[in-house]
């Protein structure tokens, strides 16, 4: 199943996914569930200039609006005693329509999922409800309930400013209020074609059936959308911080940078060792959760990243089909106590500092490689996500997720890993964003650089207080114009 890696500066080509299409990626089984994965290489990066969310928009009125023949009701009804449904998922490059149904339903639900993709209905109400579901997630969802997730898509706009991927998914609230029904056809037109679609399938699916869908979904247009170039990000020369001032209890920070590893890169094992010691999601055995919660008692939780991870607060695992020709590392440190707030930074940078110079011990790379390797297999417990890892497999071209990692993390050193370390992680030319109640005042300590010293609940051991000394007064060079506030009210 191993194809072609994605050109560097095009977003779909015809060269790598075949110049009719579709693509195919099939598991047959013994299940009596059948599982659907149809996805599209467009996303938010093909927004037009100007109509920022079409791409996402376009997709809710296909997954979550009336076909040609149904309306959004008779939808919804016909698929309540299948107990059965149509997800939508939308990234940078990717759009992703997913569902499952027992075989006993298999041509019915395709049947309703086909025509949802293939004859969506534009209905104003739908478009209209739908619409204003996508304004209420930015101006409710994101800026008002999700300190982790507003801070992390407020460091990507930040450090892809002025790129194809330097926006909100769902868009801009001031475009997505003058999207017409006549954008999103002309976005649907121009980028749901059939060179540019993989279809997945798994379970127990009669043997002819992916014939029929592929025999389907070759109705849609043969050429693939305008191929979107992505320009290096330019990260910034020292520190810049961004400070969303919101009305909140705590300090959310998200920091990070652009690097250049991607699946299937050489370094990428070895900066998937680094970023699991560091801090897996949402679990108590990195060295940033062990050195900031467990030792200090500072936060809730300390993590890093080397892809994508939306949706984080509510999952342990990532999603599959959010791949991306361009990545960044990124550290997410919440909810920390304003006073507090200088120290927790300073401490988080230190630590990376830190590891950076000293890189991973024989045995902490042992201890990592082997959870690593057995963790992979989590990441495909449902035949769902197998199937979505399988696809972006062939997007990164380098054949099963699982077999590709446990068999690079064999051949891996530890000097591989501190070697890539060395050369791809920093703490300087990164962007810092706060959320934080009093902006002006974590500015004022942030470009002061005067100390700041922790405050503690409870006594802590020698060692600590003696780290604490060194941290209090590590140097972050922020300079004032570096530092840029932003009301939430005007974030997206």
């Amino acid at each position: 199943m191993r194809t072609a890696l994605i050109p560097a500066v095009l977003l779909a080509s015809a060269s790598l996914w075949g110049a009719s299409g579709p693509q195919l990626v099939t598991m047959p089984g013994k299940s009596p569930l059948v599982t659907f994965r149809f996805v599209f290489l467009t996303g938010s990066a093909s927004d037009p200039a100007g109509k920022e969310g079409a791409a996402a928009l376009t997709a809710a009125m296909m997954a979550e609006a009336g076909t040609r023949d149904m309306t959004y009701k008779q939808i919804v009804d016909a698929l309540f005693p299948m107990a059965a449904s149509v997800s939508r998922q939308v990234d940078k490059e990717m759009i992703t329509f997913s569902g499952t149904t027992h075989v006993d339903n298999l041509q019915a639900y395709y049947k309703i999922f086909r025509d949802m993709l293939l004859s969506p209905g534009w209905r104003k109400e739908d478009f209209e409800r739908l619409r204003d579901d996508a304004v209420n997630y930015l101006k409710v969802t994101l800026r008002g309930n999700n300190d982790e997730e507003l801070g992390k898509e407020v460091l990507y706009t930040r450090i892809y400013a002025g790129h194809p991927y330097g926006h909100e998914n769902t868009g801009t609230i001031a475009s997505l209020q003058k999207m017409t029904i006549a954008d999103l056809q002309a976005f649907y037109r121009a980028n749901f074609t059939r060179s540019n679609l993989i279809i997945g399938l798994a379970g127990g699916y009669p043997d002819s059936f992916p014939k029929q869908v592929v025999s389907d979904f070759s109705k849609l247009p043969a050429g693939p959308p305008k191929a979107v170039r992505l320009p290096e990000p330019r990260p910034p020369k020292g520190v810049r911080v961004t400070i969303v001032e919101k009305d909140t209890r705590s300090v959310a920070y998200s920091i990070g940078f652009p690097i250049s590893v991607k699946r299937g890169d050489p370094d990428y094992p070895a900066l998937l060792v680094a970023q699991s010691y560091l801090g897996q999601h949402r679990m108590s055995g990195g060295l940033l959760f062990e050195r900031m919660r467990q030792a200090r008692g500072l936060n809730y939780g300390d993590y890093a990243y080397i892809e994508y991870f939306p949706r984080g607060m509510f999952q342990f695992e990532p999603d599959p089909n959010l791949a991306r020709r361009q990545q960044i590392f990124q550290i997410w440190i919440r909810p920390v106590e304003p006073a507090n707030a200088h120290f927790a930074l300073r401490l988080a940078l230190y630590q990376l500092d830190k590891f950076i110079k000293e890189g991973i011990s024989e045995e902490d790379f042992e201890r990592t490689r082997t959870f690593l390797t057995k963790y992979v297999n989590l990441l495909m417990k449902t035949k769902n996500a197998e199937l979505g890892y399988a696809i972006d497999s062939r997007f990164y071209g380098i054949g099963d997720y699982a077999t590709y990692v446990k068999t690079s993390l064999a051949k891996l050193t530890r000097e591989d890993v501190n070697r890539a370390i060395r050369k791809h992680l920093r703490t300087t030319d990164l962007d810092i964003v706060a959320v934080a109640k009093d902006a002006a005042g974590l500015k004022k300590q942030l470009v002061s650089g005067e100390p700041s010293p922790v405050t503690y609940v409870s006594p802590k051991p020698k060692e600590i207080l003696e780290e604490d000394k060194i941290v209090e007064r590590w140097k972050i060079d922020v300079r004032p114009e570096a530092v840029t506030i932003i009301p939430v009210e005007q974030v997206f």
